[in-house]
């Protein structure tokens, strides 16, 4: 019997299978975040808005509750809040509404979480800018 945690076994096995993968080790998470594109808006608001649902919420309101959730995480999910914020762009979302649904959350989740999501964010109003001009 082996003295070595199966667990780690399958860590260990699962380390050996990635690495075998073509390309594997060229991969960053800010790569794919590149990678993925960002859904228009007629297929936000009918996979998350209220064309199927009516009454519902919108597409944007959708987007801006997600990113308030991610700030109240915490905002460790970079990928995931910039992604959000992209999203919440597309489907409408002004500069405005994203700085106040993060700093709403400031009251919840502190002022570190509400500093990293606006950094985050302003990540993505940058590009944005930059695309512009």
């Amino acid at each position: 019997m082996s003295d070595q945690n199966p667990f780690e076994q399958m860590m260990k096995q699962a380390q050996e299978m990635a690495k075998s993968f073509p390309a594997m080790d060229a991969f960053t998470p800010k790569g794919f975040e590149k990678m993925m594109g960002t859904m228009p808006k007629d297929v936000m608001e009918m996979m998350f808005g209220n064309t199927v649902n009516t009454g519902g919420l919108d597409a944007r309101t959708r987007l801006l509750l997600t990113l308030a959730g991610l700030t109240m995480q915490g905002a460790q999910n970079d990928i995931a809040l910039r992604q959000t914020v992209r999203h919440a762009v597309e489907a409408g979302a002004t500069k405005q509404h994203i700085v106040e649904t993060i700093g709403q959350m400031s009251a919840f989740a502190g002022i570190p979480a509400m500093t990293r999501a606006l950094e985050l964010a302003q990540q993505v109003l940058d590009e944005d800018e930059d695309k512009d001009t």
